[in-house]
């Protein structure tokens, strides 16, 4: 694999990865709510479902994760119905600065990475996406050591994406000073929430 291919997949997989959807709302959601910790843990479970699917295609697979629609359906509104839920729980929650909230336990945590990974394997979408990338962008002769190029290109773009949402989100935390401040965004982040669990149940 060349260098000109690697940069022509690195670009397409950022313009995938940065693209505004439920993953990226909910990644930001998570940190103006629960801190950066929240945000990283979910980030890092769609990572995971991505990569997933990387090795599905890598290795001609990804005809068996096309055919698990029962599966990916089943992921997919767990994963939404978890995402609306907290979103309600952000809407009643009490509101208590940052400084004094909180920090979600190690429990919780896996519960958000678990989420994340549920939410991107049980996207039709990823399959198709990997499906027309690869054959098209990286060619149909991968290897190993092709996944190993692509995992690397995959890694530090998402670094990169979810970095950048935690960051930004994360400042804007450090904003919420009162109570009533806090609640105004808890409903917004609720809202935000709440809205990426029906977007994910809207995806076909």
């Amino acid at each position: 694999m060349d260098l000109a291919t690697i940069l022509a997949f690195t670009a397409a997989f950022f313009v995938f990865a940065a693209s505004p959807g439920p993953d990226n709302m909910t990644i930001v959601a998570r940190t103006i709510s629960n801190g950066a910790a929240s945000g990283i843990a979910y980030g890092a479970g769609t990572v995971v479902g991505i990569l997933i699917f990387l090795i599905l295609a890598v290795f001609g697979l990804s005809f068996i994760a096309a055919k698990m629609a029962i599966a990916m359906t089943v992921l997919r509104y767990g994963g939404a119905i978890y995402l609306i839920w907290m979103g309600i729980s952000l809407w009643t929650a009490v509101s208590v600065v940052p400084d004094l909230q909180p920090i979600s336990g190690r429990r919780g945590l896996l519960a958000i990475f678990a989420t994340g990974i549920a939410l991107n394997l049980g996207n039709p979408k990823m399959p198709l996406f990997y499906v027309a990338l690869l054959p098209n962008v990286v060619g149909t002769s991968l290897d190993a050591g092709h996944l190993g190029v692509l995992t690397m290109v995959i890694l530090a773009v998402e670094v990169v994406v979810i970095g950048g949402h935690v960051l930004l989100a994360g400042r804007a935390r450090s904003l919420l000073r009162t109570p009533k401040i806090v609640r105004r965004v808890n409903c917004a982040a609720g809202g935000v929430m709440i809205g990426a669990g029906f977007a994910v149940v809207a995806t076909r």
